[in-house]
């Protein structure tokens, strides 16, 4: 008896220490999955092309989730558990907890980065889609002839615009990738309409692993190119949609010899001939062949709609074999039952204007029927609004739905989440509809791009709305009899070495909102450059060596999205946002900056203030006094001694990320947590160097 009574009261000292080691145990847990996720974080910075990640990395996630199924299965069996038996399982919950005190010390080992060279690694898998058609599949076999022979150096794939060049091309270049025992390396450029010998050089360097230091003169560039890929046995150099006839001794690419391959895709027969290549042609799909494709896209319930069927199959005639268009129409029709809508569809596409100058006729047609059917013309300009990036540009999905809220295109909601939300259905619904392709690279990053053929629709149709010239390596802005009065938007970004001249008019835009200059090295701006700018809503200057603004902006009072992070402005006049009481979203990170000017506190609509990598040392008392619509405050490393008291007014706040590099202790101390405490649920950050 005795015996039984002191094992039930070892049960009962059991039961009690299990609720103990239960609460460590999601305590250290919660310590795991963080450094998890800082460690995917890093991950995706970390793990580029001929990088692979390091085995004992590896392993360790996988014991991360490994751990993360027994804890849950684990917490299942003690909620079953009954009151005699719940206290046995103390012992599991303790060795659990042990190997998670493991995983974390292993955590700390991981020395030299998460990643490591790739040996096997020679290209980049590229994101295809099936092809269709028998001529298609003839002719893919006859590339693939041609680059196993090693008597044919040069192949020059050529077609009109939406023809499938690329789309056949990315499914050879995947299939390269497999050939380690014939190539070396296998690279893909890009290169469009808006060509540079320098940006050439610059892309096939970064596919290379050649640095440039950016003082090396065309010539040097080229030396560096050819000595680095004459190292290499054998090579595949893919030049996608090429315009015009390219030197590849001025741009460094080797005379093919051993096997190395030069493969081009382009819209001329005679930029194939130029450069020397074996010319294959691609040809448009047969008319059964591009009705087999529509059905695909569009779906086989069609066929059982009465009287679609016939309509159907003249609206793909339509698209003259054409992959693209009969993808992107059939995208368009996709899930509509009703006869008279279809009907109305070929009545559209049958009268759609017919082409102009720079446009191949058949694809213009179908595109601007795509684009026409989008709903509501705030759909349509958040299409348009994706021209203002770089030709074959992938685009960050979240910068770009701040672009689509900031310009007023995404209506305004009750929550920073629900807007964001609001834009990526707006994202998926032009995704679905074949406008923009998507890449994703984790649950919660993906980057879209558009064909050049739809950006050509898209510029065409806002062609007296926009002026864009990003990424076409302007050195000067353009000419102020571009800056027409009605221009609404206008694109200069990743113009890496622009000037704005002083002696420049000031240009005369009273509608322009959107003005994006980022990328761009622009060391000064005209003192009365934004005169005469006064709806501008959006302004980009981040990326750029300005020191100092000028006054004239301080008088765009409509201004709702100011970005200057990394530039090098280290002050700004008091009085500065006296008038922008509209503006919503101010970025200034890493700029060396010491203090904020006090007309900053009286932008009442503030919701987003960006500070990371400035050098601010105090925030007046009263700063935050009134800024009740501020809802993300980023502050990482800045030697603030303390956080001002007004911070705490604060009542809509729901992100704060802090880090204090030279002493946390003064986070923490009571005087900043006494701020602190009162604020609502917020998000707090704090690291050290």
């Amino acid at each position: 008896m005795d015996f039984v009574l002191n094992k039930l009261d070892k049960h009962l000292d059991n039961h009690g220490s299990l609720d103990q080691h239960r609460k460590d145990l999601k305590r250290k847990l919660e310590e795991l999955n963080g450094l998890k996720e800082d460690t995917e974080s890093i991950m995706r910075t970390e793990l580029q092309p001929r990088k692979k990640l390091k085995s004992e990395v590896r392993i360790w996630l996988g014991n991360v989730e490994r751990i993360n199924g027994e804890v849950q299965v684990l917490d299942g069996r003690i909620g079953e558990s009954n009151a005699l038996t719940r206290g046995f399982h103390g012992e599991d919950v303790s060795k659990i907890i042990k190997e998670i005190e493991e995983l974390i010390t292993q955590h700390g080992k991981f020395h030299g980065g998460l990643v490591a060279d790739n040996p096997q690694w020679i290209g980049q898998v590229l994101s295809t889609r099936s092809l269709s058609g028998e001529a298609v599949k003839a002719c893919v076999g006859e590339i693939w002839q041609c680059l196993m022979d090693d008597a044919v150096p040069k192949i020059g794939l050529w077609g009109m615009g939406g023809v499938g060049k690329t789309s056949i091309m990315k499914v050879i270049n995947n299939q390269l990738l497999k050939e380690t025992a014939k190539f070396d390396i296998v690279n893909w450029i890009t290169v469009s309409k808006e060509m540079s010998i320098a940006k050439l050089q610059k892309d096939i360097a970064s596919k290379i692993g050649v640095q440039f230091s950016g003082d090396e003169d065309e010539t040097t560039r080229a030396g560096m190119l050819f000595e680095t890929l004459s190292q290499k046995s054998r090579f595949v150099i893919i030049l996608d949609d090429l315009w015009e006839k390219v030197s590849l001794e001025r741009i460094g690419i080797p005379e093919q010899s051993n096997g190395s391959k030069l493969v081009l895709t382009t819209r001329s027969s005679d930029v194939c001939r130029q450069v020397g290549c074996t010319l294959i042609k691609v040809e448009p799909l047969t008319e059964e062949d591009a009705w087999e494709l529509f059905l695909e896209k569009v779906g086989c319930d069609v066929l059982y709609i009465p009287g679609v069927e016939p309509i159907a199959r003249s609206i793909a005639k339509h698209c003259a074999g054409l992959p693209l268009g009969i993808i992107t129409i059939a995208s368009c029709m996709k899930g509509i039952d009703d006869i008279s809508e279809w009907r109305n569809a070929l009545t559209e596409l049958s009268l759609h204007k017919k082409s102009v100058n720079g446009f191949e006729e058949e694809v213009f047609q179908q595109l601007q029927f795509s684009y026409d059917r989008l709903k509501g013309p705030k759909l349509q300009d958040c299409f348009l609004s994706c021209a203002l990036y770089p030709e074959d540009w992938e685009i960050e999905e979240e910068g770009l739905i701040q672009l689509w809220i900031a310009e007023g295109l995404v209506e305004e909601m009750d929550s920073m989440q629900s807007e964001c939300d609001r834009g990526r259905a707006i994202m998926n619904r032009l995704i679905s509809n074949c406008l923009l392709e998507v890449f994703t690279y984790s649950e919660n990053e993906r980057s879209v791009k558009m064909h050049d053929l739809l950006r050509d629709m898209a510029l065409h149709i806002a062609k007296s709305r926009f002026l864009v010239k990003a990424g076409m390596m302007l050195e000067k802005a353009p000419d102020v009899e571009e800056w027409s009065k009605g221009l609404e938007k206008v694109s200069l970004m990743s113009n890496w070495s622009l000037y704005i001249p002083s002696e420049m008019s000031v240009p005369k835009c009273p509608r322009l909102t959107t003005l994006l200059l980022s990328d761009c090295d622009i060391g000064s701006i005209p003192e009365g450059f934004f005169k005469h700018m006064g709806a501008l809503k959006i302004l980009d200057l981040s990326k750029n060596s300005i020191k100092s603004l000028p006054n004239s902006l301080s008088k765009c009072s409509k201004l709702t999205a100011l970005l200057l992070s990394d530039c090098y402005i280290g002050s700004i006049p008091e009085a500065f946002f006296k008038h922008m009481n509209a503006l919503k979203v101010l970025d200034l990170s890493r700029n060396p900056m010491k203090n904020l000017p006090n007309s900053l506190s009286n932008c009442l609509m503030l919701t987003t203030l960006l500070l990371s990598d400035c050098d601010i040392v105090t925030i007046p008392e009263e700063f935050f006094k009134h800024m009740d619509a501020l809802k993300i405050l980023e502050l990482f490393r800045n030697p603030i001694k303390s956080l001002p008291h007004s911070l705490s007014n604060l009542k809509n706040l729901n992100s704060l990320l802090l880090a204090h590099c030279e002493d946390l202790g003064n986070v923490s101390s009571s005087s900043n947590l006494g701020v602190l405490k009162n604020l609502p649920k917020f998000r707090i950050l704090l690291f050290p160097e």
